[in-house]
């Protein structure tokens, strides 16, 4: 569950790094000057249409003294425009009230044995999920497209039952909504290929267990070699230095339970630094079962030689002639503070983008609705997976139904057993909780609008203020130019954002999803953050050395979307159209070949050809068509998918640390029929049974038709990632990159990005430009007050939080919180 959406702020004011204040005018192009035909003053026509027809050169509109007596008015400063939605969201969440009366519910359920989360214990249940279970498709593609009722309501319950022997998850379907003498429970099974009573093994249910009870017993049985080796001590202690932590998913095989674990400095500042200080030590341990009595010291592992038992590893490390490698150490290297010469010119303020006419797109608060320009869409967001779109319309068409992020997938590989057993599958951690509030002026621009977004924990509603953000933002290359020597045409390249930065662990992740005038629909990822770095000794084959005792830690990310095409209506097709070299003869040319290429068109047929991959030399274009749908010159109607920067499938073949969990990275493009049933790639809980997990995704291809049936079509997006020096001591969002779009393909007459005025055409002869033609743009001057970024960051305040059960929406209170 979470709280509405609520805009926050507004458009603001144009802001700027340090202390300019005053008043700057922003200007457009003048349409009164667009018929100028004096050549010999076409020039300085031109630029008094640029710059406000005033007789100043531009660069006079700086000189604070010349300008301080005009007195334009002050740019808007306006919010999004109100619109209604055309129907309710169904998609996007519990209210208040809603979520509150479900956890009564359950804890009034005996048969639930359920325990308020800040009273229970390791052998406790507890709530860990309540929010809204998404409809099915086809219940409310009845409602959104026609007369029939809303769907009904429910709500998704997730469970951590741990008053057992044999601790497990397990996930509910609760009502109908609201909560009434009608309302039940029942196991959530229909969206899982495992049908298990909405079951999956907790395999760490004991966290202060494994850490009291185990691993700061064994590592201060050789507290001796680690003040020896670093000076420090990870034993539970306040005063420790140390850290101790592993893998992630635990070994499963044989039927038990495996982990390894390894050593690492603690930050001796404030900064997020010790994924980069691995000191290169691990143990090995069974913890089969929850009795800690009964789990087993496999072994040690120092500069690549195991030793099998402790009294081993103290032999061999007070031996003489062990030989001891060096610590990672903290310090300025590993923080993400300014340091360093400053570049030329640097402290000089930096070029901004401003939003003279405010907002230009409109938002449904209450229903979570966006508009802007010819598209629309609803907004949904939920715990595991966090921000996803519905019902994504352009020019009052349907596109998609669904666009959403399904699981991310970071697989590491390395010489050591920690990097060479780690696969995390981030919505076990969850999306949503992560999705932390964003820096005005920095993550988005500084006129940006701004939405909450919240999640369930613990009996509480926590609510991420400002962790949407929705801008207009002008490309640094326009969308269409021509230049001839008579004239030249040029349109602006305005395009519509909404944004999220999810930070799991030493990772951010931006995810941005485009709109733009040509009709064209994009997702873009980019990662920055701390690497989880690699001890060097031995791991060349795997990284490179990337500090004094340090190798980046080579590792894919795989990070899949739902993509749930509608193309003019529900039964679409695949196809493939290959750029291929042809030995061919054509009629004007006699009996002679000629060395050429040619099109080759061909269906997928069903789901036994649906995982693909990109081809080679990018020859293979993959489109959504519907073949029932013909444009005025018979071709058909569609939308293509073609990746804009680099992409990334799982490097990996059959997985030893996946198995069965993660089926979904093998493939760029995947494409299956739409089933209710198979709402998800992935669940997040997948990590912990491997081998027979919740969503096993081969079990979707079954060889079902792909021919004019509902699609949906799985795309990964990724990177390989091998971190160099130039991770240090973050990893950029420049080239960890990876995006991909969707383009109309013959779907309409031509661009439609000609409706745009945002465009010019100045004809010119013998050096002077002797026509203007704007098109209608805006005239308007206006000013633009300056002041300091910092006046906005002080109002950075963390999470708001309402607590559910006992339910006070009252007393709300401020926390930094997660999951």
């Amino acid at each position: 569950m979470r709280l509405p959406l609520s805009l926050s702020g507004g458009v603001t004011s144009l802001l700027l790094i340090g202390s300019l204040a005053g008043d700057v005018l922003a200007t457009k192009l003048d349409p009164s000057a667009a018929k100028v035909r004096q050549k010999h003053q076409g020039r300085k026509a031109l630029m008094r249409s640029l710059y406000g027809r005033s007789n100043q050169h531009p660069s006079d509109r700086w000189d604070k003294e010349k300008h301080h007596g005009q007195h334009a008015p002050p740019c808007e400063d306006t919010p999004p425009q109100e619109v209604d939605a055309p129907k309710e969201n169904v998609w996007y969440g519990l209210t208040d009230d809603e979520t509150a009366n479900v956890a009564r519910w359950l804890f009034g359920r005996p048969e639930l044995n359920l325990t308020v989360s800040e009273n229970a214990g390791e052998w406790d249940n507890t709530i860990a999920l309540i929010e809204l279970m998404r409809p099915n498709k086809t219940e409310s593609i009845e409602y959104i497209d026609g007369n029939g009722p809303a769907p009904t309501r429910f709500a998704h319950v997730r469970l951590n039952n741990r008053a057992t022997v044999d601790p497990y998850y397990a996930d509910l379907l609760v009502g109908p909504l609201p909560i009434s003498s009608n309302s039940s429970w029942e196991a959530l099974e229909f969206p899982y290929t495992r049908k298990s009573q909405g079951r999956v093994r907790n395999v760490e249910p004991d966290g202060e267990t494994v850490y009291s009870e185990w691993l700061f017993k064994i590592s201060a049985s050789i507290a001796d070699i680690t003040l020896d080796l670093w000076n420090g001590t990870a034993m539970g202690l306040e005063n420790d230095t140390l850290d101790i932590w592993g893998i992630d998913p635990l070994w499963q095989d044989d039927g038990r339970l495996v982990r390894w674990d390894m050593y690492w400095n603690m930050p001796t500042d404030l900064f997020d630094s010790e994924t980069l200080l691995p000191l290169g030590l691990y143990l090995k341990s069974d913890v089969t079962g929850r009795d800690p009595s009964q789990w087993k010291l496999l072994g040690w592992m120092y500069n690549d030689i195991f030793y099998e038992t402790t009294d081993e590893f103290r032999e061999a490390y007070w031996s003489p002639g062990f030989v001891k490698v060096g610590p990672n150490l903290d310090g300025a290297w590993a923080h993400t503070d300014q340091r360093g010469p400053v570049p030329p010119k640097d402290r000089k303020q930096p070029p901004l983008t401003v939003a003279p006419d405010g907002a230009r797109y409109s938002v449904d608060t209450d229903r979570k609705y966006v508009s802007w320009m010819d598209f629309s869409f609803y907004i949904s967001f939920n715990r595991d997976t966090g921000l996803s779109l519905f019902d994504i319309k352009y020019k009052g068409q349907r596109v998609l139904y669904e666009l959403g992020l399904q699981e991310a997938l970071a697989h590491y590989a390395g010489n050591d057993p920690v990097q060479s057993s780690v696969a995390y599958l981030d919505s076990y951690y969850g999306f949503g909780p992560y999705a932390f509030e964003l820096l005005k002026g920095y993550d988005c621009p500084s006129y940006a609008s701004y939405l909450n977004t919240s999640f369930y924990k613990s009996e509480e509603t926590h609510t991420h203020v400002d962790s949407l953000c929705l801008f207009e933002f002008d490309a640094d290359y326009p969308l269409a130019r021509h230049s001839t020597s008579d004239y030249v045409t040029v349109s602006k390249n305005v395009y519509f954002t909404i944004r999220t930065i999810n930070t799991i662990g030493n990772y951010d992740y931006m995810f941005s999803y485009n709109f733009h005038m040509d009709g064209t629909i994009g997702v873009e990822v980019r990662a920055s953050g701390y690497i989880q770095s690699a001890y060097y000794a031995n791991n060349q084959d795997f990284g490179y050395q990337i500090h004094d005792s340090l190798s980046g830690s080579m590792h894919d990310h795989v990070l899949n979307f739902k993509a749930d095409f509608d193309i003019l209506g529900t039964d679409n097709t695949i196809e493939l159209t290959s750029v291929i070299p042809v030995e061919k003869k054509f009629s004007w040319n006699g009996n002679k070949t000629r060395n050429t290429m040619q099109l080759k068109r061909e269906l997928v047929e069903s789901e036994d050809d649906g995982r693909l991959n990109w081809g080679f030399n990018g020859q293979t274009q993959i489109h959504v068509i519907n073949q029932d749908e013909k444009n005025k010159y018979g071709e058909y109607r569609g939308y293509r998918i073609l990746p804009s920067s680099g992409t990334a499938h799982l490097t990996v073949q059959n997985s030893s640390n996946l198995a069965n969990a993660a089926h979904w990275a093998e493939y760029d493009v995947q494409v299956t029929q739409q089933h209710d049933t198979e709402p998800f790639a992935a669940h997040p809980y997948n990590s912990q049974d491997i081998h027979d997990p919740p969503v096993n995704f081969e079990k979707f291809f079954n060889g079902e038709s792909l021919n004019q049936t509902d699609l949906v079509v799985w795309l990964n997006l990724g990177m390989h990632h091998v971190p160099h020096s130039g991770d240090l001591p973050n990893t950029v969002f420049t080239t960890a990159h990876s995006s991909i779009q969707f383009m109309p393909l013959n779907y309409l007459v031509g661009d439609p990005s000609r409706e745009s005025v945002n465009m010019v055409r100045v004809n010119y002869s013998n050096g002077s430009a002797t026509e203007i033609e704007t098109f209608g743009q805006s005239n308007e001057t206006c000013g633009v007050r300056l002041s300091p970024i910092e006046d906005q960051l002080w109002s950075y305040q963390g999470d708001v939080i309402v607590r559910k059960f006992p339910y006070d929406p009252n007393d709300p209170f401020y926390e930094t919180d997660t999951a």
